[in-house]
């Protein structure tokens, strides 16, 4: 997660905490332990806070040496179609399988079945 989001995120949390306190003020031993959260809260966002300082960007801006090119990309080659003959020959094969299968079925049907 990035710096600053994670310091955005435990600032809302730390004010949130801060609401509920306000709300269990009655209540001595729930405002101890939302309090020990806020603490927590704070110790992480200073941790957060100089690991961000601490660190260095990984990867810095590159300087390109010259600008680059508004060359066009290359037409991709056109794909391959299908010829009619090869269209009516796979439509023929499949004719004929349907038919093999339909013939398969009604056999089974006829011997599953006594007259």
């Amino acid at each position: 997660m990035k710096t600053n989001k994670a310091l955005k995120r435990l600032a809302k949390i730390e004010a949130s905490i801060s609401n509920m306190t306000e709300r269990y003020s009655s209540a001595p031993h729930i405002r101890e332990t939302l309090q020990d959260a806020k603490a927590a809260v704070t110790r992480a966002k200073e941790a957060v806070s100089l690991q961000r300082s601490a660190g260095k960007a990984k990867n810095p801006p590159v300087e390109h040496s010259e600008p680059p090119s508004k060359a066009k990309p290359e037409p991709s080659e056109p794909k391959r179609q299908l010829r009619a003959a090869g269209r009516k020959a796979i439509i023929a094969a499949t004719k004929k399988r349907w038919r093999l299968q339909k013939a398969a079925a009604k056999a089974a049907a006829k011997q599953s079945t006594p007259a």
